[in-house]
């Protein structure tokens, strides 16, 4: 008996990765949608009985359609399948009556023990004939952006559960907001950043296999505070000099952790090894716009990813800056397709 299986992610790229590591001996037919309210309206239709589903999606995200359903009681079991993999994700989408959460990007070999769990399907998990349906699908350029912010969303979710788990705190992820331009258009790209008119940031070189870029992680100087007492750093009873030493170390603490685990995760999914610079404090109490331009006037084009993280519980917020020279993204683009040809 056919299983009508719905594959609900606002990329095109991760739908079609996760449909390519469905095993080939499970009798099923594949629905798509881009967020949630296109995935009730198909499970209404009949369309979902088995759902995996994203959580970090625009019009209506994983947890708000987790909840429609079970408000609903809808017939449809669902996966989650994310890049945020946060302890307080995975609990809060089990809560609500989740089957079970798997992190991107997906291993259709623990997909498929996954499915035996749950007696969904009791064959191998051979995906070949699938991957090579998934492989006839060519990649128009206009799906490039596409591409490169899911890669992005998978290091953004591992470098949120890296910091989630130094604080102790969930961290609200945003969809990576990514964009081609002239570095010198950079500040018009990055609007909600240049908002705060002070702050400072800290930089972080990396480069493997003519990929190269910067990660900035960039903090709006009235947050310091906040970062401060949630790390436990003692700033009561100090001299101006000494809590001005605590703020940089908190600072560079918080930086270290988002821009390794972050670069970690982008090695991972281009099977490559970045070597990185020491970490740099570009800056102090300044205009966004004077250390962005003091730092990439030597690219021409750049593509330039902004991720917002926020703690809101304590009020906290800073962005992650990675920005990449326009031959290191058709060095991306071009490593990823290579790998998906690979895995055929």
């Amino acid at each position: 008996m056919t299983t009508p299986v719905l594959i609900c992610d606002d990329s095109g790229f991760a739908r079609r990765q996760l449909a390519r590591s469905i095993p080939d001996g499970w009798d099923v037919d594949i629905s798509f949608a881009s967020n949630g309210e296109e995935a009730l309206c198909l499970i209404r239709e009949g369309r979902g009985d088995v759902m995996f589903l994203d959580l970090n999606m625009p019009v209506m995200d994983g947890y708000q359609t987790m909840q429609a359903i079970r408000e609903a009681d809808m017939p449809c079991l669902v996966i989650v399948v994310s890049g945020d993999v946060q302890a307080e994700a995975r609990q809060r989408m089990l809560a609500q009556g989740a089957l079970d959460f798997i992190r991107k990007p997906i291993d259709n070999n623990k997909l498929t023990e996954l499915l035996q769990q749950y007696g969904l399907y009791s064959g191998d998990a051979d995906a070949s004939l699938r991957r090579q349906d998934a492989a006839t699908m060519q990649t128009k350029p206009a799906d490039k952006l596409d591409i490169y912010r899911e890669l992005v969303n998978v290091a953004m979710g591992r470098a949120g559960e890296s910091l989630a788990t130094l604080l102790g705190e969930f961290v609200d992820l945003p969809i990576p907001n990514v964009n081609l331009i002239e570095s010198n258009e950079l500040h018009m790209a990055i609007a909600e950043i240049n908002r705060n008119e002070r702050v400072s940031a800290v930089s972080k070189g990396f480069v493997s296999a003519g990929i190269k870029g910067e990660a900035l992680v960039i903090f709006n100087d009235t947050n310091t505070r906040n970062i401060m007492a949630l790390l436990g750093y003692e700033n009561g009873q100090l001299d101006e000099q000494h809590l001005d030493q605590l703020s940089l170390e908190a600072l560079m603490d918080v930086s270290n952790i988002l821009t390794g685990a972050c670069l970690n995760a982008l090695s991972a999914q281009l099977n490559v090894s970045f070597s990185h610079t020491q970490p740099i404090i570009l800056g102090r109490d300044r205009g966004l716009e004077v250390l962005l331009n003091d730092n990439i006037s030597r690219w021409s084009k750049v593509m330039a990813v902004e991720i917002a993280y926020a703690i809101k519980r304590h009020d906290i917020s800073f962005d992650l800056l990675l920005l990449f020279p326009d031959d290191a993204m058709e060095k991306i683009y071009t490593r990823l397709v290579y790998l998906e040809k690979e895995a055929v």
